[in-house]
């Protein structure tokens, strides 16, 4: 692609970003007056985009926050220490590095050719969290996108049993932290396209060894199928999980079931005769 067309489609993509990362921060009120909010750098196109299209934004928020970028070094071999220092010391963001050997933990802990991602994450949270507070981070921002959110969805279906994603916002359970998820409305391949016209200094994520029987790497296959057979579907998935309604699940926890009497009034949430009707006569047809 020449120069200009490189330069008009970089222009086009930022501004959608920007525009569904706006949204993303008013929908779910994100990033408040005075907050203090700490992005998480992995090195990956997601992290590196979420920093990019943040600082963009803070420059005409509404609201004044003050934006810090860290990154936690957890000493996998060949790690290439200075790539995202000397990236941020040219952005002239305040930054911090913190060094942990989990790597080793984590190699120590589970058996060979085991996934070592599960409690790799969970150490690295734990990690940052620990950061956060002691440094009066009130928000930390997380990379993760639109199809992070789909994906996990299908993984706590198809492998863990459970209805549940990655919420845009979400309280830690000891209410310590608050994680933020700003990319929640971007597809990923707008994110990969975005950082390749970029050229950021992208470092694998792959130092731990091969990847391709992850569970998420089969759920990401089965989605890109899907999207390709009917374009559009993974907007429908997304979109849903906007718009839940427990009568029409079966989590007891969630909805009173067990009152459900003839002749008593509907809760708000319960669909109507008519609409059930209609589902019916739509599939029908």
């Amino acid at each position: 692609m020449p120069k200009d067309k490189n330069r008009v489609r970089e222009s086009k993509l930022q501004q959608k970003l920007r525009r569904n990362v706006g949204r993303a921060i008013a929908d779910y009120n994100m990033i408040e007056e005075g907050d203090k909010v700490m992005a998480c750098l992995s090195g990956g196109k997601d992290s590196y985009a979420m920093l990019d299209i943040l600082l963009s934004l803070k420059r005409k928020a509404p609201v004044n926050f003050e934006l810090i970028a860290v990154n936690l070094d957890q000493k996998q071999p060949g790690f290439p220490e200075q790539v995202l220092p000397n990236y941020l010391e040219d952005l002239g963001i305040e930054y911090h590095i913190v060094e942990r050997d989990t790597y080793s933990v984590v190699e120590s802990i589970i058996p060979e050719g085991k996934t070592m991602c599960g409690l790799c994450s969970r150490l690295r949270r734990g990690i940052l969290y620990n950061f956060a507070e002691e440094h009066r981070v009130t928000k930390m921002a997380l990379g993760h996108h639109r199809d992070d959110i789909i994906e996990t969805l299908f993984l706590n279906m198809f492998f863990g049993s459970r209805l549940k994603a990655m919420p845009p916002k979400l309280l830690s359970d000891d209410k310590r932290n608050c994680v933020i998820r700003p990319l929640s409305y971007c597809k990923e391949s707008d994110i990969a396209e975005f950082a390749d016209l970029r050229q950021y200094p992208i470092i694998p994520c792959n130092l731990c060894g091969s990847q391709d029987g992850l569970q998420r790497v089969q759920i990401k296959r089965m989605l890109a199928d899907w999207e390709h057979k009917q374009p559009g579907r993974l907007d429908n998935i997304f979109r849903s999980i906007q718009s839940v309604s427990p009568s029409q699940l079966a989590d007891t926890s969630l909805f009173d079931f067990e009152s459900l009497r003839v002749g008593e009034t509907a809760s708000e949430d319960m669909a109507s005769v008519d609409d059930w009707l209609l589902d019916g006569e739509r599939k029908a047809s």
